[in-house]
């Protein structure tokens, strides 16, 4: 494992562990697996693991395994204030010591204020006293490294990094995201501060794997390099000495394992002209057949409705990934066919679910344009039919 420094000179792995993805088993967190992936990943010389407290069940999963494990003095615990949630300055100590609860700690190695979008949700801490706030944690050792993570436009990113004295932050960036978001201009201006930048959403919630058209992959398979397509992803990340690390959501041996050995292989400035004109080529192919830019990462949910949003949205650009048939057949699946209808006609477009999208995504617009792609009239009369015969059934049982 190869490691690039924080702003006080520790070593930060390149490769983070999100721990928001950890495997269900039922409703809960399946821990025996996630524990074997979390200590695959330690022994491979991984020392830093995000988490936040809106993940369900996350923290206190992360909590468990690292006391179980006894490797709380080996690690870098990464958690978030839910500044969203946040009322008066009561509900700062509130939060926090609940997460420091679920991890067991007694103190966070960095800690963020959550998912801010703009100059508004700083200014709202600030009025309910953060400044003063971390001031204390920070004195007391309870909070080590303070930052933000941050979803918005770069002028509101660097109006906010210029705001406050922060240790790190954290922004959702990769190679198709270059140019939104914080974006590149936002990475540099933080690294030219000497401000660590921890990357979120480096395969765009798995899109930039899972996703994939077939022109994209077959412009990797072409390609003289062996690297997959999750490495190529990492491998571009790591390639900019601005990046300090880059979480990923692993929740399978095989990726711990694969990104791990990209993590150890890569080096700043690797890549070569060649090598970005791949890129290039299958960013253009993706653009081609994207129908919207969402990351699953659920920040909408849950809608006051019931509608699916994130499932409703991965249906539809699988419809564009992997065929009309693939992506209405998922919908019916694991949209339609639920016990709680969780269709788009539902939206009453109070547009709570934009407040909160990461990708800025026209949510309740695109829903509509969804909904009449993923169900033709042919398909609404077969999952309506199908519903009436399933409720049926087991009504009768």
């Amino acid at each position: 494992m190869q490691y690039r420094k924080d702003k006080n000179g520790n070593d930060l792995s390149m490769l983070g562990y999100g721990c928001m993805r950890f495997t269900k088993k039922g409703s809960s967190i399946d821990i025996e697996k996630a524990e074997k992936e979390i200590m695959a990943a330690f022994k491979a010389g991984v020392n830093y693991y995000d988490t936040a407290y809106i993940y369900p069940g996350s923290e206190a999963a992360l909590g468990e395994i690292v006391e179980r494990n006894g490797i709380r003095d080996k690690i870098n615990i990464a958690t978030k204030l839910p500044q969203y949630l946040i009322r008066n300055s009561r509900g700062l100590d509130k939060y926090f010591n609940e997460e420091l609860s679920r991890l067991r700690t007694d103190y966070v190695d960095y800690y963020l204020m959550h998912h801010l979008t703009d100059v508004e949700m700083w200014e709202k801490l600030k009025a309910v006293g953060i400044h003063k706030w971390i001031d204390e944690k920070k004195a007391s050792g309870q909070i080590r490294n303070i930052g933000f993570s941050y979803h918005g436009n770069t002028d509101n990113f660097i109006k906010i990094l210029n705001d406050y004295d922060w240790d790190f932050c954290q922004i959702q960036y990769n190679y198709l995201d270059e140019v939104t978001q914080a974006g590149v201009d936002g990475l540099k201006a933080a690294a030219a501060k000497g401000i660590p930048v921890v990357i979120m959403e480096p395969l765009r919630g798995g899109k930039l794997v899972n996703m994939l058209p077939d022109k994209a992959k077959a412009a990797f398979a072409e390609s003289e390099r062996s690297w997959t397509p999750a490495e190529w992803a990492f491998r571009w990340l790591y390639n900019q000495p601005e990046v300090t690390v880059v979480l990923s959501g692993m929740n399978s041996l095989q990726m711990v394992e694969e990104n791990c050995r990209t993590a150890d292989d890569m080096k700043a400035g690797s890549l070569t002209d060649k090598d970005f004109e791949l890129l290039e080529k299958v960013k253009r192919a993706i653009h081609e057949k994207e129908r919207v830019g969402c990351t699953g990462c659920r920040y909408c949910m849950p809608c006051p409705k019931g509608v699916d949003i994130p499932g409703t949205f991965a249906c539809w650009n699988t419809m564009y990934t992997e065929g009309k048939s693939s992506g209405r057949f998922q919908y019916a699946q694991t949209v339609g066919l639920t016990k709680e209808p969780a269709f788009a006609t539902q939206c009453i477009e109070c547009g709570k679910c934009e407040q909160h999208c990461p990708q800025s995504i026209p949510i309740r617009q695109k829903l509509k344009e969804a909904d009449k792609d993923l169900r033709p009239f042919g398909y609404k009369v077969g999952i309506n039919v199908a519903r009436k015969l399933m409720f049926k059934k087991k009504k009768s049982k």
